[in-house]
C-alpha cells in the first residue's frame, strides 16, 4: 500500500467520524456534504487499488522477450 493510498483511507475514515459528529450536532444537512466528501474518496481509493491490481496482472501476463533458438 502506497502513502497516497493510506492518505486516502484514512482521510475518508476521519471525514465519517466527523460527519457523524456533525449529523449529531447540526443535522443531516449539515454534515451530507462531509459525507459526500468521505464517499468519493473511498471510491478514488477503490479507483487506486484496482488500477495497481490491473497493472500487476498485466505485468505477470505479458509474454517474456526471450530470443528463440534457431537451429
Amino acid at each position: 500500500m502506497k502513502l497516497g493510498d493510506i492518505l486516502l483511507l484514512s482521510l475518508s475514515a476521519a471525514l465519517v467520524i466527523i460527519g457523524t459528529h456533525l449529523t449529531m450536532k447540526g443535522g443531516v444537512t449539515l454534515s451530507y456534504p462531509v459525507f459526500m466528501l468521505a464517499v468519493v474518496l473511498l471510491f478514488w481509493y477503490q479507483f487506486r487499488k484496482m488500477q495497481l491490481k490491473q497493472e500487476q496482472d498485466s505485468k505477470e501476463s505479458r509474454p517474456s522477450k526471450k530470443p528463440k533458438n534457431k537451429h
